[in-house]
């Protein structure tokens, strides 16, 4: 039984995280290892409430509060299998996911402070990697062969529970290593490779064969890889970045912003433990924010992302700019009622370490140098409203003004999974919002191709990514005619928590 008083007894606390001079001059994470003593209070603050709103936040069911009173009680194996029993990945979303469970916390409540789930729910999957992760290869082979094409977490997962039950998987990644954005997608500070390396071992040993550098509908075609396999998951993601056609857009120094931080991962990767040289493009032009003044669009985790990388590069100065105004510090009711996932102002680590928020703006012009690169940025106040599902945005008069620019990096979003060969061939078509439509046994249009991830939802949390490939999984298993069904956390329709 919980502890009914822990949450009176201990106000909620985190870690604190590596000091910012200390850490902005390597990339490794930003947080250190918590104490024992810290997270056994942390989950002592869990009430297992009657009904547990944070199992409704979190798509994937996690048993937050069964595992948050075995740390309270020191039995980490039991806390280490609870976890894994609904969350293939736990290392990863403790250290990448925003959240949405702590939203839904009961003592979330009128502005209260909830348990920090994830703190303890990556310190429980840290304390199970440093035993080492144990593979669970399947007892019996069933003789069906399937190929995950994509090596992301939703790949990555369905790929997992394949092959536990039994199931020949063969995962096909187009990049050089296996992870897809958790690999050069996510900086090292938030992220260190060495976990996923740590999963990539487990799943080989449980019979998952990886395929790197193959680009499916280039290097294999579709018709061969259906040749070759009894049922196809595509896992590609939602990568077409959002662009503008803001004047200016042209000039050099101007970039995606996902073009920026594959480039500063791969440094990273490259340089191992040393300092890395500078970032540049497969075309060898440098997008390194070393001594530059950089303007960054945009508002969520990549824009904070791009933050972290510029001050880790030597960026002489970052704006990171919003259109929207700045959001209250807690939650409104009115708006955001709890338990649903609250529009408040994040403050993520990089904004610790230095860049200035400048919030109700919209960039009107990039300013060329006079040889074709940026200088500049201008930008104005603006105001921002919903007219029959419409955004308009109205520049406010009288207050345009410049910010240097040398480097312009956009982290407006993504438009969906990107048009490519492999979806021609399958003959598969992007719906209205990027992504692939499925069926509600997750399988495409095309007969015995599945989808799931972000290439089914449009970008998302990686939650979401992991329990789409749960749940894909078990619909292939049932395809290629399991006897027993695997766990399916979420149905193709299902969304978060709304008003």
């Amino acid at each position: 039984m919980p502890d009914p008083n822990g949450f009176l007894r201990y106000g909620r606390q985190l870690p604190a995280r590596r000091p910012v001079p200390v850490r902005i001059s390597d990339w490794r994470e930003v947080y250190p290892p918590a104490g024992e003593e810290l997270i056994r209070e942390q989950a002592t603050r869990c009430m297992d409430c009657g009904i547990p709103f944070c199992h409704d936040g979190c798509p994937l069911g996690n048993r937050i509060p069964d595992w948050n009173d075995l740390v309270r009680t020191g039995n980490w194996d039991a806390a280490v299998e609870s976890l894994h029993a609904t969350n293939n990945f736990p290392e990863f979303t403790g250290r990448l996911c925003p959240a949405p469970c702590e939203a839904a916390c009961v003592l979330g409540i009128a502005g209260g402070d909830p348990v920090t789930i994830k703190q303890v729910e990556v310190e429980i999957a840290d304390a199970a990697a440093a035993r080492g992760l144990t593979p669970r290869p399947a007892a019996v082979p069933t003789g069906r062969s399937v190929a995950v094409v994509g090596s992301g977490p939703a790949g990555l997962a369905a790929a997992q529970q394949l092959a536990r039950a039994g199931h020949a998987v063969t995962v096909y990644e187009r990049d050089d290593a296996i992870g897809g954005l958790l690999r050069y997608g996510i900086p090292d500070f938030k992220l260190e490779k060495r976990h996923i390396d740590a999963r990539v071992a487990q799943l080989a040993a449980e019979g998952v064969q990886f395929r790197t550098g193959v680009h499916i509908g280039v290097d294999v075609t579709a018709e061969q890889l259906r040749a070759g396999h009894d049922a196809v998951l595509l896992a590609c993601g939602a990568l077409q970045g959002r662009d503008t056609d803001t004047p200016g857009r042209q000039l050099r120094g101007v970039h995606q912003a996902m073009a920026h931080l594959v480039a500063a991962n791969r440094v990273v990767a490259a340089a191992g433990e040393d300092r890395p040289a500078l970032a540049t493009l497969p075309d060898g032009t440098p997008i390194d924010a070393a001594g530059k003044h950089v303007v960054i669009i945009g508002g969520g985790d990549t824009a904070a992302d791009c933050l972290g990388v510029a001050h880790r590069q030597g960026a002489a100065g970052v704006h990171q700019l919003d259109l929207y105004p700045q959001p209250p510090r807690q939650r409104d009711e009115a708006r955001d009622p709890w338990p649903t996932w609250p529009w408040i102002l994040r403050e993520y680590a990089a904004h610790e370490e230095g860049g200035e928020r400048v919030f109700a703006v919209a960039v009107q012009e990039f300013v060329d140098d006079g040889s074709g690169a940026v200088r500049a940025v201008r930008i104005a106040e603006v105001t921002v409203e919903k007219r029959d599902g419409r955004r308009i945005v109205t520049p406010v008069p009288g207050t345009e003004r410049e910010l240097p620019a040398d480097l312009v990096l956009l982290a407006i979003g993504f438009e969906g999974t990107e048009e490519q060969p492999l979806l021609t061939q399958f003959g598969l078509t992007r719906n209205a919002r990027g992504a692939i439509d499925s069926r509600a046994d997750w399988q495409t249009d095309a007969d015995g191709v599945f989808v799931a991830g972000d290439m089914h939802r449009g970008a998302s949390l990686i939650v979401w990514a992991i329990a789409e490939g749960r749940a894909a999984a078990a619909a292939i298993h049932a395809y290629l005619g399991g006897t027993n069904s695997l766990p399916a956390p979420v149905h193709p329709a299902t969304h978060p928590l709304a008003v």
